[in-house]
């Protein structure tokens, strides 16, 4: 490598950093530019992000890799990175596993990087993160300066906090952690219509108005709720969740304002409801739509005033809470029927905010396929877990009637049944198309028979109950085992199926 040739490379890259640039275009651009420099397969910027390293970039990796989150205890040769004030390069007979055994895309037969070399990143003297190399061929870095990788590693940090500080001009959406502080929940994608979804969070996150959530089952609503508390100024408050759907109609008036002693039977002691635990922060009702019309009322009640009764006693409550509701009905076509009040509805929609569903979130479902993946390759103690080429495309191909959570089924089974299928347990372990054991996109559609016929024998009250079992398992189905979706379209209230399905053994 000659200096002129040095030169030539990192001029542009010095020229970009006063130039405003998608912060995806820049590390692309980054990492293009380390190819060119240092011979390699692949190479990625990864932003360290408490204990998990988050890719930003990778050029040469499989496209799932962007929707990984690699947990640094788990991989050895990121701990050694990080822990380094400059450049390291592993031995090609180094035992520590490589983070991307399997992931350097376009290859099939030789999975295993051999040769590996990293640089850890500093912006304001703290660590950042980290710039990776890796070579399938175990001599490639062989003639490789370090100090070539250091000096690409000081422009890299320049190009970061470049990055970093337009970032702070701007509102962003944020990384949300589960209250436990143990993995991370994020919303991933690079679609459309996914970076529509965040731009409204950061719009209505800093306001206090009431946002009704709607989508489809499985989007991930009770997710852009946590997003919305979290971009919020109450994000330092409570965020109380209660699913309407999961509790009967007569423990939902004291799950939601509480109760004092001797309300009703079994209530030994006071208690603060939901509201309450809320007050100052955020109360999310997942599956609204399942509020019955006599509770609604009473919900009214205290949006408007901010007041509420314990059940039991006539001691007014002040809250001061704001309210997220999610649901996966059309409450304006609820509305019209009469099934669900006008007033109450219009007080929740203050600010309809719609989650796209995976079908239409393009090439987002290899992402969090990559998310998945990286889980399913911790619990299970791989040292690789990933996807063939053709296992990518049946994923793409796929409708994705249950979106993001038949996605993460899908990846959890497939990977244990491939698992199973091993006579040794593998290094790498490979999903293909087969192992998925997705539908045939292309074979015909079978329209469901309107009517299920059980054959009669013997007992009618078996055959009955026979009968009962197969609708609600064919109503389940289709339904991706929401019990009240399931209960809408059966015409029933989702405790007496709840009920029905314990008395014929589905329970």
């Amino acid at each position: 490598m000659t200096a002129q040739s040095l030169l030539t490379t990192l001029l542009p890259l010095v020229a970009d950093l006063s130039r405003e640039l998608p912060e995806g275009e820049r590390y692309r651009r980054l990492l293009q530019a380390m190819r060119a420099l240092l011979p390699c397969d692949a190479a990625a910027l990864l932003r360290l992000d408490g204990e998990w390293l988050v890719p930003l970039a990778v050029d040469g990796l499989s496209p799932d890799t962007l929707g990984r989150r690699f947990k640094v205890s788990e991989h050895p040769r990121f701990e050694v990175l990080l822990s380094s004030p400059g450049p390291t390069r592993f031995d090609s007979d180094s035992e520590l596993p490589d983070p991307y055994d399997g992931l350097v895309a376009g290859v099939h037969g030789h999975l295993e990087v051999h040769d590996c070399m990293g640089c850890p990143l500093f912006v304001d003297d703290k660590p950042w993160g980290l710039l990776t190399l890796d070579a399938l061929d175990n001599e490639r870095f062989e003639r490789v300066e370090l100090d070539a990788l250091q000096a690409f590693a000081s422009l890299a940090a320049a190009t970061v906090n470049v990055a970093e500080r337009i970032e702070r001009l701007t509102l962003r959406a944020e990384i949300y952690r589960e209250a436990s502080g143990q993995q991370h929940k994020e919303m991933i994608g690079q679609s459309k219509p996914h970076k529509r979804l965040v731009e409204e969070i950061k719009l209505v996150g800093g306001s206090d108005l009431t946002v009704l959530i709607t989508g489809e089952t499985g989007v991930g609503k009770e997710l852009v709720a946590q997003a919305i508390h979290a971009a919020s100024h109450r994000a330092d408050k409570p965020l109380i969740s209660l699913n309407c759907a999961a509790l009967p109609e007569t423990l939902v008036e004291s799950e939601l304002f509480g109760h004092v002693r001797g309300a009703f039977t079994g209530a030994l002691n006071e208690r603060r409801g939901k509201f309450e635990l809320a007050n100052g922060g955020t109360l999310f009702l997942d599956e609204v739509g399942e509020l019955s019309l006599s509770v609604q009322a009473k919900l009214l009640r205290v949006l408007q005033s901010g007041q509420l009764q314990r059940l039991g006693s006539d001691k007014e409550h002040q809250v001061d809470v704001r309210l997220i509701a999610a649901t996966n009905r059309d409450l304006a076509d609820e509305v019209r029927k009469g099934r669900y009040r006008a007033d109450f509805y219009h007080r929740l929609s203050v600010y309809p905010l719609q989650v796209p569903a995976l079908r239409e979130r393009g090439r987002d479902v290899l992402l969090l396929a990559g998310f998945f993946l990286e889980q399913n390759r911790s619990r299970m103690g791989l040292g690789s877990l990933r996807l063939t080429s053709d296992a990518q495309a049946a994923l793409l191909a796929y409708n994705w009637p249950g979106n993001v959570r038949e996605l993460e089924h899908l990846i959890g089974r497939s990977a244990l049944k491939a698992l199973g299928n091993c006579r040794e347990r593998p290094k790498i372990l490979s999903l293909s198309a087969q192992d998925l054991d997705l539908p045939d996109v292309s074979a015909p559609v079978i329209e469901e028979p309107t009517e299920v016929a059980p054959i009669v024998t013997g007992d009618l009250r078996q055959a009955t109950e026979h009968f009962q079992r197969q609708i609600i398992s064919a109503c389940l189905a289709r339904h991706a085992h929401n019990w009240a979706s399931a209960a809408r379209e059966l015409g029933l209230d989702r405790a007496n199926l709840g009920r029905m399905a314990k008395r014929l053994g589905m329970k």
